[in-house]
């Protein structure tokens, strides 16, 4: 595709032409409304909007002002085009306004008749997703960026888990990044540095922000219906999390994905997928991952991070209550436990303090623009590492990976041991262990035991994970915390059974109708397409025993 067609495919995307068929079926499920000039059809801040179609007159999209900068119009809709873009799929407030500049008629579909369509009719629910997607991605540059901004510091970690929040949420938000020198320029901006990171939804400052305020305001955090009882949560939205949400909801599974950071899991940290089923070139965990969350998007399900459950209960025979860590609590027939596992650590003085200011356990490119040009530690010995060694490497970043065992080709892939070798910018430390950290606030140091203290500006963990299994202390598990499934489960567990008068489904935990897949479960491989493949699997045994 030339420079010259690119803007031109892109629009065409955004502003498709719908067929007077696809127009008809549109506008039959949607309400009609006359309007007048300067009206709004929806604005700023409102939940639950419609997607707006214009039969006649003209609606302008404008981002209104902000504390420091007046309005700005981002486009105009005028009659067969319809306003909206993808935050109206997962349940996000508007961040943009619709005002009425020449009077006509529009009609409104409201976000359940959207999916209805969409579920009911492949072809048109493609026109639609693909306008919702474009908009999204043309919106990232422009001035609707404004509306919500992160200010952090280079050093800090809290910073980053903002940024990688939004990015993993697909968020339409600019990121001001500033140096530790560069804090004066706050004065005069009514936060100080001790409120940093600070997030600006629509302009108003949110000081020392988290993911959980920042979703909250957004309206991303988890809302029940009336009564409302969902056929499926998924708890976890790694690889195995998502393919069983979206393989639940495209089977007509009413559906919730919840994740206690974002959608990806460690997946979402891995710079490069190379093994996986249709990617002869490799794909970006990050690539990878934010297709999947679109895909889940597009059938119906509903997507929550961040938003951790902290127990599950089951509530006679037949229903569950996923609890969550603010005490909303999310009735379901079924549940799915892709929770992962959590990301270990070294056990060395000043680990807590670096982990702000120079201890990653990712290597994707919001890590890369940290540490990209300086030198840096790896420390693991599977394919994560390896790749996270590549990657740093070949993005100018002389690299120290260091090995606990004395054989590189003993846990990780031939192909990426060999790489390595032969990559005169990595340097393999075998049989060897970190034992300390310096630096005067930032990472400066890492010590290695087999070549001492080496200049390091990020050290990147990769050693493994301990299921995330703590929340769930009456299921089987065995004695590392990892869930047993199946034919796996304890025989004193299967005594609570003889009364449903059937055993365990596969990857149906100890308790009925709750499943597991994916890293937490005991005996998974550990591999992005394994765990695809028993999220969709574990969906086959919730229709079991749905219907048994």
């Amino acid at each position: 595709m030339t420079e010259e067609t690119a803007p031109t495919a892109m629009d065409a995307m955004m502003s498709p032409d719908l067929s007077d068929a696809h127009w008809r079926r549109l506008i039959a499920a949607a309400v009609p409304q006359d309007v007048e000039v300067g009206d709004y059809v929806f604005r700023t801040g409102e939940a639950g909007y419609d997607l707006i179609f214009v039969e006649s007159g003209e609606v302008e999209i404008v981002r209104d002002a902000l504390r420091w900068v007046g309005e700005a119009v981002i486009t105009t809709v005028g009659p067969g085009r319809f306003a909206g873009e993808l935050g109206i799929l997962n349940g996000q407030s508007a961040f943009l306004s619709a005002r009425v500049t020449q009077a006509g008629r529009v009609h409104r579909l409201s976000r359940a008749a959207l999916r209805e369509i969409m579920s009911e009719d492949d072809e048109l629910c493609d026109v639609i997703l693909h306008a919702l997607w474009a908009r999204r991605e043309s919106l990232r540059t422009g001035p609707a960026a404004m509306t919500l901004k992160f200010v952090g510091t280079t050093t800090s970690n809290d910073f980053l888990s903002l940024r990688r929040f939004a990015e993993r949420l697909d968020l339409v938000h600019k990121a001001v990044t500033l140096a530790p020198d560069e804090l004066p320029t706050l004065d005069g901006h009514d936060v100080s540095p001790e409120d940093l990171p600070v997030a600006y939804v629509q302009g108003e400052p949110i000081p020392r922000a988290t993911p959980g305020l920042v979703a909250e305001r957004l309206g991303l955090s988890y809302q029940a219906e009336s009564d409302e009882i969902v056929d499926l949560v998924v708890v976890g939205g790694g690889p195995a999390g998502l393919a069983a949400a979206i393989y639940g909801a495209s089977e007509g599974l009413s559906t919730v994905l919840l994740d206690a950071v974002a959608p990806g899991g460690q997946a979402a940290s891995t710079s490069r997928i190379e093994n996986f089923l249709g990617f002869p070139f490799g794909v970006s965990g990050g690539d990878l991952i934010g297709q999947a969350v679109l895909q889940a998007l597009k059938f119906g399900v509903r997507v929550y991070a961040p938003c951790e459950a902290v127990a599950l209960d089951q509530v006679g025979a037949d229903l569950l209550d996923v609890t969550l860590a603010d005490g909303r609590v999310i009735r379901a027939r079924s549940a799915i436990v892709t929770s992962g596992a959590a990301y270990r650590r070294l056990a060395l003085d000043r680990w807590e303090d670096f982990e702000r200011s120079g201890v990653y356990y990712a290597a994707t490119p919001l890590e890369l623009r940290q540490v990209q040009g300086k030198p840096v530690v790896v420390v693991g010995g599977a394919n994560s590492a390896g790749q996270a060694a590549l990657y740093l490497a070949a993005h100018g970043s002389p690299v120290h990976l260091v090995v606990r065992g004395g054989d590189l080709r003993a846990r990780m892939s031939s192909y990426l041991a060999d790489r390595l070798a032969e990559d005169p910018r990595v340097r393999v430390h075998t049989a060897s262990h970190v034992t300390g950290l310096d630096g005067d606030g930032t990472l400066e140091s890492v010590t290695i035991d087999s070549a001492g203290a080496v200049d390091a500006r990020g050290l990147f963990c990769f050693i493994g994970a301990d299921p995330a299994t703590s929340w769930l202390p009456t299921l089987d598990r065995d004695t590392d915390g990892f869930i047993r499934t199946g034919t796996d489960v304890a025989v004193q567990s299967i005594a609570q059974w003889r009364d449903l008068g059937r055993e365990p489904f596969p990857f149906e935990t100890s308790a009925p109708r709750v499943f597991a897949a994916g890293d937490v479960r005991r005996g998974s491989m550990k591999r992005v397409a394994a765990a695809v493949g028993e999220g969709s699997s574990a969906v086959a045994s919730v229709h079991r025993a749905l219907a048994y």
